[in-house]
């Protein structure tokens, strides 16, 4: 055998067996994959819609979200949010939101990411909406809560606090800390 065939025959035989090598390497992580994935037995939903009834069985509130997915800590995790108060319930207030989570055993839904609450019969009867980046919502006793910084407009008027109370169902509001605010008669 001639020096140049046996380096081809080598190179040929090393290429053989790198490319054996690494079609292992990939079938391994994907089996690891499939395992890893076939573990969470959670649900999601896309265009979800989740009512929330009152202990006699009326609708208080929906939650719509365009995704909504259970983790494997059996928390519900969901997307582009919008909460909305049943006319029966007599709560002028609609919440939007980027994320909101719900955990088990937990009446409290956490939402997060641009939150906006907006009532036409807001506060004093104006029309109201809040600002923040965190708040939790208690939608059966109709208690809002934050302690992140706030921005409150109502009609006219605007406010900023560190922190707030709000009772929706009696358009009551308690600020906390650091408020200012623009009043124009």
């Amino acid at each position: 055998m001639s020096p140049r065939l046996v380096v081809a025959l080598t190179l040929l035989t090393a290429a053989a067996l790198y490319s054996w090598y690494l079609s292992r390497t990939d079938r391994d992580d994907a089996t690891d994959r499939r395992q890893v994935e076939t573990e969470h037995f959670g649900y999601y939903l896309r265009s979800a819609r989740i009512l929330g009834t009152g202990p006699d069985g009326t609708l208080l509130y929906e939650i719509e979200a365009v995704r909504a997915e259970q983790q494997a800590d059996n928390r519900i995790e969901f997307s582009e949010v919008r909460i909305n108060y049943s006319p029966e319930s007599d709560v002028p207030w609609a919440i939007v939101a980027d994320t909101a989570t719900i955990f088990p055993d937990e009446a409290r839904v956490l939402l997060a990411g641009h939150v906006r609450a907006t009532s036409d019969e807001g506060f004093s009867g104006d029309e109201t909406e809040i600002r923040t980046q965190v708040l939790q919502l208690d939608p059966q006793n109709y208690v809002a809560e934050t302690d992140a910084r706030v921005q409150i407009r109502i009609g006219s008027r605007s406010l900023t606090a560190t922190g707030m109370l709000a009772s929706l169902n009696e358009n009551r509001l308690e600020l906390q800390s650091n408020v200012s605010g623009r009043f124009i008669p």
